[in-house]
């Protein structure tokens, strides 16, 4: 386990939350990239297949928990694209 790639799972698991609860606040998507959630969705994924392949360890929660979040904003982003 790396401190350093659980420091950078815990400051991006910071950020989902706070980014899903604007969208849900705003009711609109404006700045948002549906394909930049896209790209960081498919490295949790790949983050996550590394931990199950080759290092499992806790730090796995942490992908699990960010890519719940992210996939919580990106339902929001569905739900309220087309109000500008």
């Amino acid at each position: 386990m790396s401190i350093f790639e659980a420091g950078m799972m815990v400051c991006f698991g910071v950020s989902w939350p706070i980014a899903a609860y604007k969208t849900f606040k705003a009711k609109c998507t404006g700045g948002k990239s549906f394909a930049f959630s896209c790209l960081i969705l498919t490295g949790y994924i790949l983050g996550i297949t590394h931990k199950i392949l080759y290092s499992l360890d806790w730090v796995i929660l942490l992908y699990i928990l960010n890519m719940i979040f992210l996939l919580l904003d990106m339902f929001l982003y569905w739900k309220y694209r087309t109000n500008k």
